[in-house]
């Protein structure tokens, strides 16, 4: 991300990576799979199925740490001016993903109350829009008829505006097969990686995890490290593809997800899957100090550019950094969707963002008002709430999902702008609360 790095349901990245303020991936940082029971179905290609209100239990409410303000639909700036592209179609699965029963567990971020949701769930399922619909006017219609805006304030119930950075999907050529320029591989979950959920033995710990592996003599050790697992192939996991680029290969690991194209023409999806434990260092840092580059042009072309001039010496840039992570492959279903994030649904380009789950519940529909990166422009759309990150924190935080590819990369890579934030939620329910 912008800001700072995270291994976090697809992960935020900026593409400069130099003196970031950067979190490692340590017991305090929660991971894809925390957020939601892991699953490793895609309820995105199943149809929305709302169960009645008895079927969902009533579980405590979890206090969110901002305000909100009601507020009426023409205070949201150029709200009829959204074209609502892809709109119904993330609506519908988010309500996916709002029908799921929460847990009550403490260790999940906030959910948006599914029992909430239920009534504007039946009726998304209920009415003559499709699961595609571009009908502008009458999906405007149903959120205006069904839903309350409420303006985010901070916990001491100012207007919150914070910085929105942008995250992407990364697209990498690669192979199935060790040949060529393809060189580079990115793994599955290895078999022996343990998680260990401090959480279970101490409350105070919950959320809280270590990776490991078990010795010989059952003792639970570090698992290997990149340097480590590079360089024994008694101790490599299994390859799911080979990149033709090993900076690119980085750059997926640091996103979390990513597509790769085969070199017969498919393309699959290479979703987060675990990571190995150890922290996070910067590469970019690593070339400045030695005086390689100036920090200011570490960014991922300048990176690339350094590789091929020093092919000698790639293992021991990469190596500096001692983090892994490893994937799931995925197939592709419907281009238009991206990986899933923390909520456990697929991201949309543009319509999808990264909150602080303490202040905004994950699922909940938002109205976001910021710029174009680098510009003063405005961008306003309806977004929803599906991702969350270690860097993502505070009242109207927010991180943007411009999508796949390069296009999106260099989006991504230079928003860093000031904006605000209306949670939407049921008329019925009174003001946003969390599970």
């Amino acid at each position: 991300m912008i800001a700072a790095f995270r291994y976090l349901g697809l992960g935020v990245v900026t593409i400069l990576v130099a003196a970031c303020s950067t979190p490692g991936l340590d017991t305090s940082t929660p991971l894809p799979g925390d957020v939601t029971a892991p699953t490793k179905e895609d309820i995105s290609l199943k149809p929305l199925q709302v169960p009645s209100l008895n079927q969902l239990p009533e579980t405590p409410v979890r206090p969110l740490a901002g305000k909100y303000q009601a507020v009426q639909w023409g205070a949201l700036p150029d709200w009829k001016n959204d074209d609502l592209e892809h709109v119904w179609k993330g609506f519908i699965n988010n309500c996916k993903g709002l029908m799921r029963p929460v847990s009550g567990s403490l260790v999940m971020p906030a959910r948006a109350a599914p029992r909430a949701w239920q009534p504007v769930c039946q009726a998304a399922q209920n009415s003559a829009l499709g699961a595609d619909s571009t009908d502008t006017a009458a999906i405007r219609q149903f959120l205006e008829t069904h839903l309350q805006p409420w303006r985010v304030l901070d916990d001491q119930g100012k207007l919150a505006k914070n910085t929105v950075t942008g995250y992407y999907e990364p697209l990498l050529q690669a192979s199935k097969r060790q040949h060529g320029v393809y060189q580079w591989p990115l793994y599955a979950v290895p078999n022996d990686l343990l998680t260990i959920d401090l959480g279970g033995l101490y409350p105070e710990l919950a959320g809280k995890r270590i990776r490991g592996k078990l010795t010989p003599d059952n003792r639970v050790v570090p698992y290997d490290t990149r340097a480590d697992i590079s360089s024994n192939p008694q101790r490599q996991p299994k390859v799911l593809v080979w990149a033709a680029d090993p900076v690119e290969a980085f750059f997926l690991q640091i996103q979390g997800s990513g597509r790769a194209v085969l070199d017969n023409g498919k393309a699959v999806r290479l979703a987060y899957g675990d990571h190995n434990g150890h922290p996070y260092s910067s590469i970019g840092k690593w070339l400045a100090d030695q005086g390689e580059l100036p920090l200011a042009q570490t960014s991922m072309q300048n990176i690339k550019q350094w590789a091929q001039e020093h092919p000698h010496r790639v293992h021991e840039m990469l190596n500096v950094n001692k983090a892994m992570v490893f994937f799931n492959e995925e197939v592709i279903t419907d281009p238009l969707l991206g990986p899933k994030g923390a909520y456990g649904i697929p991201l949309i380009a543009e319509r999808a963002v990264a909150i602080d789950p303490t202040f905004v519940p994950l699922g909940a529909p938002v109205y976001l008002a910021t710029t174009y990166p680098a510009t003063n422009t405005p961008l306003r759309k309806l977004v929803f709430a599906q991702d969350t990150g270690a860097a993502i924190k505070g009242a109207g935080r927010t991180d943007f999902y411009w999508g796949t590819g390069e296009q999106a990369g260099a989006q991504a890579g230079r928003m860093k702008q000031t904006g605000e934030m209306w949670v939407l939620w049921p008329k019925a329910a009174g003001a946003p609360t969390a599970r």
